[in-house]
């Protein structure tokens, strides 16, 4: 006969759910961690109405209509203007290299044309490969424009053509001229799904080793740690090439983003970064004791993936911490990488410093897996 409700056998089984996840720090941490840290980036780093965009400036006339132009453009917060460039050609580089979002070409004779009611054009090129990231900034353009220039219309000037400009604006958006945003979205993704896949899949796959006890096996043997670490990555390189080649294809034929830049540049940053990605998982596998805790870790991980590497929201929109620590988030690098050569035709040393940047955090992160793992051997 089954015997009624006991409080005190629920206490006890209570208590102890409790105890047991005192000791289980990391799930713990994850439970607490994970929402703190998702209330920190939401509030304070995520920004879809990006300010302070890189610009520069291409000047032939410096009149006082040209200069109270750009005084309007940099006091209305959205444009930051970081030096000038002598041809279009420079110009072009610069936004191919994301050194800037905007390139504001000034022709010559501008003020001169204005008089004579010629009506010359203000080239505005643009970045548009991320267009959340433009947007705001060339939606407000036309009201930016006309408080500027209102005080400085006067005398010959002052054409008398009531309610308009006297000169044109043309925005120029390079490498997404439709505004599509799976053109931006869909590069970026590769990243995303190469972080979760191989980071996590590795992580668990070496911790299922150590629980089925098979570790102490290679524990056992002459082995070294770095010759264990390899061996254990890279089959799981063979499935980033699979998952790789399918994105393509897809992304193609599907969305219809192209593909503009060298191959073989991005291949060589593709397989960087998913070096860098499995020794993360290895990583992780020597912090997490069980395959639990080594997919929590695998998901923490992935976090700064989506929210600050400038997937989902515009990289330049983030305050100056929030760039700092997406600097150091490797998915950050090869998104650059991947937009840069699918998207703006980017080649070997366009993306140099991206390449760059991966080989450090690699280093940084196989050095610590192996020492991580000798104190596992100890």
């Amino acid at each position: 006969m089954q015997r009624a409700f006991s409080v005190a056998r629920f206490l006890a089984i209570l208590i102890k759910e409790f105890i047991q996840m005192r000791r289980d720090r990391v799930t713990f941490a994850m439970m607490v961690g994970v929402p703190v840290v998702q209330l920190l980036l939401f509030g304070f780093a995520i920004n879809s109405d990006p300010r302070h965009l890189p610009t520069l400036v291409e000047i032939a006339d410096e009149g006082p209509l040209a200069r109270s132009l750009l005084s309007g453009m940099a006091n209305s917060g959205y444009f930051d203007f970081r030096g000038t460039v002598t041809s279009s050609a420079e110009g072009d580089t610069a936004l191919r290299n994301g050194e800037a979002n905007f390139i504001v070409t000034i022709p010559a004779g501008f003020e001169r044309d204005i008089v004579r009611s010629r009506r010359p054009a203000i080239l505005i090129s643009a970045d548009a490969s991320d267009p959340t990231a433009i947007g705001g900034a060339a939606s407000a353009l036309g009201g930016i424009v006309n408080v500027a220039i209102g005080d400085a219309l006067t005398g010959p000037l002052n054409t008398g053509a009531s309610g308009s400009l006297p000169f044109s604006i043309d925005i120029h958006r390079q490498y997404n001229p439709e505004g599509k945003t799976s053109t931006n979205i869909v590069p970026g993704l590769l990243a995303v799904i190469l972080s979760m896949s191989t980071i996590m899949v590795t992580a668990v796959a070496i911790v299922r080793e150590v629980e089925k006890g098979t570790m102490e096996t290679l524990i056992a043997t002459p082995a070294r740690p770095a010759e264990v670490m390899l061996g254990k990555i890279l089959p799981y390189v063979l499935v980033g090439y699979v998952q790789t080649i399918v994105f393509l294809i897809a992304a193609r034929l599907v969305f219809d983003v192209p593909f503009e830049g060298d191959p073989l540049a991005f291949f060589a940053g593709f397989n960087l970064f998913v070096l860098l990605n499995l020794a993360i998982g290895f990583l992780i596998s020597t912090a997490a004791r069980n395959q639990m805790q080594a997919m929590q870790l695998s998901f923490f991980s992935i976090l700064p993936t989506i929210l600050l590497s400038g997937f989902m929201f515009p990289f330049a929109g983030m305050p100056a911490w929030a760039q700092f620590i997406g600097t150091a988030v490797p998915a950050t690098h090869f998104l650059r990488i991947v937009r840069k050569v699918m998207l703006k035709g980017a080649s070997f040393p366009d993306i140099s410093g991206e390449m760059f940047a991966l080989t450090i955090i690699m280093i940084v992160i196989t050095v610590v897996a192996m020492r991580r793992y000798r104190q596992t051997l100890d």
